[in-house]
């Protein structure tokens, strides 16, 4: 999809009062979502046992 018919799409979805805030939010929400599906269709991705593993031990309780 071009990226400014995306943007297009985005602005119809937003409500009428939002903030530029907002937009700027949501347009960083979609970048870094297709920046994460693109790596890990190039890099691979994990399981969610093994994002467990690594994460686990940050676990403080």
């Amino acid at each position: 999809m071009i990226i400014k018919d995306e943007v297009k799409l985005l602005l119809q979805k937003l409500p009428d009062n939002c903030t530029f805030e907002d937009i700027q939010y949501h347009l960083y929400v979609i970048e870094k979502v297709q920046r994460g599906i693109k790596r890990a269709n190039t890099e691979g991705e994990i399981s969610q046992k093994e994002v467990e593993r690594r994460f686990g031990k940050w676990n403080i309780e």
